[in-house]
């Protein structure tokens, strides 16, 4: 087969449904999701079937739990996603939205209207939910999407998308609308990237080895999607049972997902007294500390930590400790080592926490509150595209308002340049 042109063909598809996506009404979109909804629900036997021999497969090769969590579907999770899909039907559709308008001199009425991105090339990795949060915040958005799920998840991502493309093109949308490359030979990830003219943007979400090759090769513009070595930072002011609960959430809950904690700051003041009685219940839940010097002497058989542990995003049971000497060197550490994901301050002491929500440079900051609410879902979006760590479009969860873009209006009566 010849990649360059299966790939071309796909997203010439693309094209020509992006232009008519643009426009499309409201209740025709709003139909297409809820008709996807319902095919999942009535096809989730032939999913899960399907998801069972990428798990199997996954097993044989020796991968982490952590990450089979990631690839594994399902009840629940199909049925979340069905009410994904519903919730994304019920948000207001950003395009044709009028953000503001002005009156010049001239008397020209001005306006910025939001207007689709075009042609959406994903690219991902382990997570078949991926396809169809994807899926549906591209088509609520007016875009046309190319999908290219990683190998993983190849049996899985093409049984959800043969039910959903049927249910978009009963709804009465063009075919190209939805676009899914079930080759998992790396070539048509390379021939995306380069597909100027015909891809708007491309979007990697997965591992930091996938996001750093698109970002550094692609000719295509590219929205960064964060790895996350997000910390939480235990103040001197903290409540220790409000820490414990948070830090046991933001690890525990989903240990392979990238707003997971991987990193805990610990004020010296009170890590003796706190350190003991947190690690051993993060022992008792499986997870290895690795830890600073100070952490060793307070807190028996923890691995020493070493500096690429600070700087390391695990996606597994593994946690790295350091007891910090202040809030500023809290601050200086989350600086060096952070991937301006998601970062957490628990306490108690207004002014500290307003500092540290002003001073720390990530997508998300918290107080008092788990990292793992850094979700699209979460913020009330519908679902996610990704969480981008970049400063340029967009930061943060990208929902609908982050798949659009917005082209300036102008009303006039005869005005003419003078």
């Amino acid at each position: 087969m010849d990649i360059k042109n299966y790939v071309t063909e796909k997203a010439k598809n693309s094209k020509l449904a992006a232009k008519k996506l643009s426009y499309m009404d409201t209740n025709t979109k709003n139909k297409a999701l809820l008709e996807m909804s319902k095919a999942l629900l009535e096809n989730k036997d032939y999913i899960l079937s399907q998801n069972k021999i990428d798990i199997e497969a996954a097993e044989k090769i020796g991968t982490s739990k952590a990450l089979i969590d990631r690839l594994t579907l399902d009840d629940k999770r199909i049925n979340n996603m069905a009410e994904a899909l519903i919730k994304t039907a019920s948000l207001q559709d950003p395009i044709g939205e009028i953000i503001k308008m002005w009156k010049t001199p001239d008397e020209l009425q001005i306006g910025q209207m939001r207007v689709p991105l075009g042609v959406i090339g994903i690219i991902y990795e382990a997570r078949p939910n991926v396809t169809v949060d994807a899926a549906a915040l591209c088509i609520k958005s007016g875009n046309a999407v190319i999908l290219r799920g990683g190998k993983e998840a190849i049996n899985s991502n093409t049984a959800i998308i043969r039910v959903i493309r049927e249910a978009v093109i009963k709804s009465g949308l063009p075919s190209g609308s939805i676009e899914f490359i079930d080759i998992t030979d790396r070539e048509t990830v390379n021939v995306m990237m380069k597909l100027n003219g015909l891809i708007d943007v491309l979007i990697p979400r997965g591992g930091a080895g996938l996001i750093k090759s698109v970002v550094e090769n692609s000719t295509v513009p590219v929205i960064e999607t964060g790895t996350g070595n997000c910390h939480v930072y235990v103040d001197k002011y903290a409540d220790f049972e409000k820490a414990e609960n948070i830090i046991i959430n933001a690890k525990l809950q989903r240990p392979a997902v990238c707003n997971a904690m991987e990193s805990l700051l610990v004020h010296k003041d009170v890590a003796d007294e706190f350190l003991p009685r947190l690690c051993k219940k993060l022992k008792d839940l499986n997870v290895e500390i690795r830890g600073c010097s100070v952490t060793q002497r307070i807190v028996s058989d923890v691995v020493p930590a070493v500096d690429e542990d600070y700087a390391k995003e695990f996606l597994d049971l593994i946690l790295s400790v350091k007891v910090v000497g202040s809030l500023d060197e809290a601050i200086d550490h989350i600086f060096k080592y952070s991937t301006n994901h998601s970062e957490a301050i628990i306490t108690e002491n207004y002014t500290n926490a307003q500092r540290f929500l002003k001073e720390v440079d990530a997508a998300a900051v918290y107080v008092n509150a788990s990292t793992r609410f850094t979700d699209g879902e979460q913020f009330g979006f519908g679902g996610e595209i990704g969480i981008s760590t970049q400063k340029l479009h967009a930061r943060g969860p990208m929902g609908l308002n982050q798949l659009t873009t917005t082209k300036y209006i102008i009303y006039g009566d005869g005005q003419v340049r003078k």
